[in-house]
Protein backbone atom coordinates (compact mmCIF):
# COMPACT_ATOMS: atom_id res chain seq x y z
CA UNK A 1 0.00 0.00 0.00
CA UNK A 2 1.41 3.41 -0.99
CA UNK A 3 0.24 6.88 -0.03
CA UNK A 4 0.01 9.58 -2.70
CA UNK A 5 -0.91 13.27 -2.84
CA UNK A 6 -1.99 15.62 -5.56
CA UNK A 7 -3.16 19.22 -5.38
CA UNK A 8 -6.72 20.16 -6.31
CA UNK A 9 -8.64 23.42 -6.12
CA UNK A 10 -11.12 23.97 -3.29
CA UNK A 11 -13.83 26.56 -2.67
CA UNK A 12 -13.30 28.25 0.69
CA UNK A 13 -15.81 30.33 2.62
CA UNK A 14 -15.23 33.50 4.63
CA UNK A 15 -17.33 36.25 6.19
CA UNK A 16 -16.65 39.92 6.79
CA UNK A 17 -17.73 42.84 8.93
CA UNK A 18 -17.20 46.27 7.39
CA UNK A 19 -16.40 47.23 3.83
CA UNK A 20 -13.01 47.81 2.18
CA UNK A 21 -12.06 51.37 1.28
CA UNK A 22 -9.97 54.38 2.23
CA UNK A 23 -11.83 54.65 5.55
CA UNK A 24 -10.37 51.37 6.84
CA UNK A 25 -7.63 51.79 9.45
CA UNK A 26 -7.44 48.20 10.70
CA UNK A 27 -7.98 44.88 8.95
CA UNK A 28 -8.43 41.88 11.21
CA UNK A 29 -8.09 38.24 10.15
CA UNK A 30 -9.74 36.15 12.86
CA UNK A 31 -9.40 32.35 12.99
CA UNK A 32 -12.13 30.44 14.82
CA UNK A 33 -11.74 27.49 17.17
CA UNK A 34 -12.49 23.81 16.69
CA UNK A 35 -16.09 23.00 15.87
CA UNK A 36 -17.15 26.59 15.21
CA UNK A 37 -18.35 28.25 12.01
CA UNK A 38 -16.91 31.51 10.78
CA UNK A 39 -20.24 33.34 10.84
CA UNK A 40 -20.82 32.44 14.49
CA UNK A 41 -17.29 33.45 15.44
CA UNK A 42 -17.47 36.72 13.54
CA UNK A 43 -20.57 37.74 15.49
CA UNK A 44 -18.31 38.10 18.56
CA UNK A 45 -16.56 40.98 16.81
CA UNK A 46 -19.65 43.11 16.22
CA UNK A 47 -18.58 45.56 19.00
CA UNK A 48 -15.54 46.45 16.86
CA UNK A 49 -17.57 47.19 13.73
CA UNK A 50 -17.43 51.01 13.88
CA UNK A 51 -16.67 51.79 10.24
CA UNK A 52 -12.87 51.97 10.61
CA UNK A 53 -12.24 48.21 10.62
CA UNK A 54 -12.59 45.40 8.15
CA UNK A 55 -12.87 42.10 10.02
CA UNK A 56 -12.37 38.93 8.00
CA UNK A 57 -13.28 35.49 9.35
CA UNK A 58 -12.07 32.59 7.18
CA UNK A 59 -13.64 29.21 7.80
CA UNK A 60 -11.72 25.97 8.22
CA UNK A 61 -11.83 23.77 5.15
CA UNK A 62 -13.10 20.68 6.96
CA UNK A 63 -16.76 20.75 8.04
CA UNK A 64 -18.52 18.00 9.95
CA UNK A 65 -21.68 17.35 11.95
CA UNK A 66 -21.12 18.24 15.59
CA UNK A 67 -24.59 16.86 16.37
CA UNK A 68 -25.98 14.23 14.01
CA UNK A 69 -29.45 14.42 15.53
CA UNK A 70 -29.83 18.19 15.16
CA UNK A 71 -27.51 18.25 12.12
CA UNK A 72 -25.49 21.09 13.59
CA UNK A 73 -22.30 21.76 11.65
CA UNK A 74 -18.88 22.93 12.75
CA UNK A 75 -15.53 23.36 11.04
CA UNK A 76 -11.97 22.37 11.82
CA UNK A 77 -8.64 23.62 10.54
CA UNK A 78 -6.94 20.24 10.68
CA UNK A 79 -6.57 16.93 12.50
CA UNK A 80 -3.55 14.77 13.24
CA UNK A 81 -4.25 12.70 10.09
CA UNK A 82 -2.02 13.82 7.19
CA UNK A 83 -1.33 16.95 9.24
CA UNK A 84 1.53 18.40 7.19
CA UNK A 85 -0.56 18.41 4.03
CA UNK A 86 -3.45 20.04 5.89
CA UNK A 87 -1.16 22.74 7.28
CA UNK A 88 0.22 23.43 3.80
CA UNK A 89 -3.32 23.67 2.45
CA UNK A 90 -4.64 26.13 5.02
CA UNK A 91 -1.53 28.32 4.89
CA UNK A 92 -1.93 28.53 1.11
CA UNK A 93 -5.65 29.26 1.55
CA UNK A 94 -5.03 32.05 4.06
CA UNK A 95 -2.28 33.57 1.90
CA UNK A 96 -4.68 33.66 -1.04
CA UNK A 97 -7.42 35.21 1.08
CA UNK A 98 -4.99 37.80 2.44
CA UNK A 99 -4.01 38.84 -1.09
CA UNK A 100 -7.66 38.90 -2.17
CA UNK A 101 -8.80 41.10 0.71
CA UNK A 102 -5.80 43.42 0.83
CA UNK A 103 -5.95 44.14 -2.90
CA UNK A 104 -8.78 46.55 -2.03
CA UNK A 105 -6.88 48.27 0.79
CA UNK A 106 -4.01 50.73 1.07
CA UNK A 107 -1.74 48.71 3.33
CA UNK A 108 0.44 51.77 3.84
CA UNK A 109 -2.28 53.25 6.02
CA UNK A 110 -3.87 50.07 7.41
CA UNK A 111 -2.72 48.06 10.43
CA UNK A 112 -3.02 44.29 9.99
CA UNK A 113 -4.21 42.27 12.99
CA UNK A 114 -4.27 38.48 13.16
CA UNK A 115 -6.26 36.83 15.94
CA UNK A 116 -6.50 33.12 16.60
CA UNK A 117 -8.83 31.60 19.16
CA UNK A 118 -8.43 28.08 20.60
CA UNK A 119 -7.54 25.77 17.68
CA UNK A 120 -7.22 28.93 15.60
CA UNK A 121 -4.15 29.90 17.67
CA UNK A 122 -2.12 27.13 16.03
CA UNK A 123 -3.58 28.07 12.66
CA UNK A 124 -2.61 31.73 13.06
CA UNK A 125 0.85 30.86 14.39
CA UNK A 126 1.62 28.52 11.51
CA UNK A 127 0.29 31.04 9.01
CA UNK A 128 2.65 33.64 10.45
CA UNK A 129 5.56 31.19 10.33
CA UNK A 130 5.06 29.70 6.88
CA UNK A 131 2.85 32.20 5.07
CA UNK A 132 3.11 35.68 3.60
CA UNK A 133 1.20 37.65 6.24
CA UNK A 134 3.13 40.35 8.12
CA UNK A 135 0.81 41.62 10.87
CA UNK A 136 1.46 44.60 13.08
CA UNK A 137 -0.30 42.75 15.88
CA UNK A 138 -0.65 39.05 16.63
CA UNK A 139 -3.29 38.07 19.20
CA UNK A 140 -3.39 34.45 20.38
CA UNK A 141 -6.39 33.75 22.59
CA UNK A 142 -7.16 30.67 24.66
CA UNK A 143 -4.25 28.48 23.59
CA UNK A 144 -0.44 28.37 23.44
CA UNK A 145 1.92 28.19 20.48
CA UNK A 146 2.27 24.78 18.80
CA UNK A 147 5.05 22.65 20.28
CA UNK A 148 6.57 22.08 16.84
CA UNK A 149 6.70 25.78 15.97
CA UNK A 150 9.99 26.64 14.26
CA UNK A 151 11.19 29.71 16.14
CA UNK A 152 14.22 30.03 13.86
CA UNK A 153 11.86 30.58 10.93
CA UNK A 154 9.27 32.62 12.82
CA UNK A 155 11.69 34.75 14.85
CA UNK A 156 11.82 37.78 12.57
CA UNK A 157 8.06 37.96 12.10
CA UNK A 158 7.33 37.43 15.79
CA UNK A 159 9.81 40.14 16.70
CA UNK A 160 8.16 42.61 14.31
CA UNK A 161 4.60 41.72 15.34
CA UNK A 162 3.25 42.84 18.69
CA UNK A 163 2.60 39.43 20.20
CA UNK A 164 -0.20 39.21 22.76
CA UNK A 165 -1.61 36.18 24.56
CA UNK A 166 -5.06 36.40 26.14
CA UNK A 167 -6.05 33.83 28.75
CA UNK A 168 -9.16 33.61 30.91
CA UNK A 169 -8.55 33.09 34.61
CA UNK A 170 -11.08 30.23 34.53
CA UNK A 171 -10.01 28.69 31.24
CA UNK A 172 -9.61 25.01 32.13
CA UNK A 173 -8.31 24.08 28.68
CA UNK A 174 -4.89 25.59 29.45
CA UNK A 175 -2.68 24.32 32.26
CA UNK A 176 -0.50 26.96 33.95
CA UNK A 177 2.54 24.73 33.42
CA UNK A 178 1.88 24.71 29.68
CA UNK A 179 1.79 28.50 29.61
CA UNK A 180 5.01 28.70 31.63
CA UNK A 181 6.78 26.32 29.25
CA UNK A 182 5.76 28.43 26.27
CA UNK A 183 6.89 31.65 27.95
CA UNK A 184 10.28 30.06 28.66
CA UNK A 185 10.65 29.22 24.95
CA UNK A 186 9.79 32.79 23.96
CA UNK A 187 12.28 34.23 26.45
CA UNK A 188 14.93 31.77 25.30
CA UNK A 189 14.57 33.05 21.75
CA UNK A 190 14.38 36.70 22.78
CA UNK A 191 10.86 37.18 21.43
CA UNK A 192 8.91 39.98 23.16
CA UNK A 193 5.33 39.29 24.19
CA UNK A 194 2.64 40.31 26.64
CA UNK A 195 -0.01 38.26 28.40
CA UNK A 196 -3.46 39.60 29.28
CA UNK A 197 -5.65 37.81 31.80
CA UNK A 198 -9.36 38.41 32.13
CA UNK A 199 -12.01 37.11 34.49
CA UNK A 200 -13.63 34.36 32.45
CA UNK A 201 -13.31 30.98 30.80
CA UNK A 202 -12.60 29.70 27.30
CA UNK A 203 -14.27 32.51 25.39
CA UNK A 204 -13.74 35.93 23.87
CA UNK A 205 -14.25 38.93 26.13
CA UNK A 206 -15.74 42.12 24.70
CA UNK A 207 -13.89 44.48 27.02
CA UNK A 208 -10.51 42.96 26.20
CA UNK A 209 -11.29 42.95 22.46
CA UNK A 210 -12.10 46.65 22.54
CA UNK A 211 -8.93 47.38 24.47
CA UNK A 212 -6.80 45.46 21.97
CA UNK A 213 -8.43 47.28 19.09
CA UNK A 214 -8.02 50.68 20.69
CA UNK A 215 -11.80 51.10 20.51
Amino acid sequence: MQQHHFTTSRTARYFTLGKPGNHVRQVWFVCHGYGALATEFLARFLPLDDGTRLIVAPEGLSRYYTDHVEQEVGASWMTSEDRLAEITDYVSYLDGLYDHVCAELDLGSVAVYVLGFSQGVHTAARWLTHGAVMPQRMILWGHVLPLDMDFEVAWGKLEDSRLTFVIGTRDRTIAPATVEAMEERLLEHGIPYETIHFNGGHRLDERVLKSLAGA
